[in-house]
């Protein structure tokens, strides 16, 4: 019976420790610093469009897929939108979700969650690549097809306009099996594409 006690006392000590170093971890957390870092891997309607400047670098096959996906009703953009986070404490700090909404020149564009953990050395700093996908022709119905273009190639530093980028983020930690959200959404905001 008495080493019953002293196994549910170790426990029960053992918990509380993993609890605190999870709980500096949260707090650490709510301490970073996070920015927008810049885009990487943008394609539109599957085309390449990091390195193109103008309608000149497409090539006859890229200018083949765009227009089929015009065709087709959809103009899709991806890229991997790239945040680096910054660590400035003593402690490690870690977060196992973030909720994100992108939103181009003040119109929301896509929303998701990404649920990986990510765990941030003292004075480290990490990049996280969130991965978007737009559907361009859908968001922006009644723009014509150089407008919708003009947009995917500005957005990648490409043309020859700003895109203003909004990124609202709202992490969330657990501590044991209870989840821990921000409160609310807190917003990052770059120019792309002014160059």
């Amino acid at each position: 019976m008495k080493l019953n006690r002293i196994i549910l006392a170790s426990l029960v000590m053992a918990l509380t420790y993993q609890s605190c170093d999870i709980l500096k971890q949260v707090i650490s957390f709510t301490k970073c610093e996070f920015k927008m870092n810049n885009l990487s891997n943008a394609r539109l309607a599957n085309v390449m469009v990091q390195n193109k400047k103008s309608y000149s670098d497409f090539t006859i096959s890229d200018v083949a897929s765009v227009t089929k996906s015009l065709v087709g009703g959809k103009l899709p953009l991806t890229f991997d939108l790239n945040i680096e986070v910054k660590n400035p404490n003593t402690t490690p700090a870690s977060m196992q979700k973030m909720e994100w909404r992108v939103f181009l020149d003040d119109i929301q564009m896509s929303e998701g969650v990404m649920d990986q953990k990510v765990s941030i050395q003292p004075g480290a700093s990490q990049i996280i690549p969130l991965s978007i996908a737009v559907d361009l022709k859908k968001v922006f119905n009644n723009e014509t097809k150089n407008a919708l273009i003009n947009l995917g190639l500005n957005l990648t530093d490409a043309g020859g306009y700003p895109t203003r980028v909004r990124l609202d983020i709202k992490p969330t930690v657990y501590v044991g099996s209870f989840a821990l959200a921000y409160p609310g959404y807190f917003s990052l905001k770059k120019e792309f594409g002014s160059n």
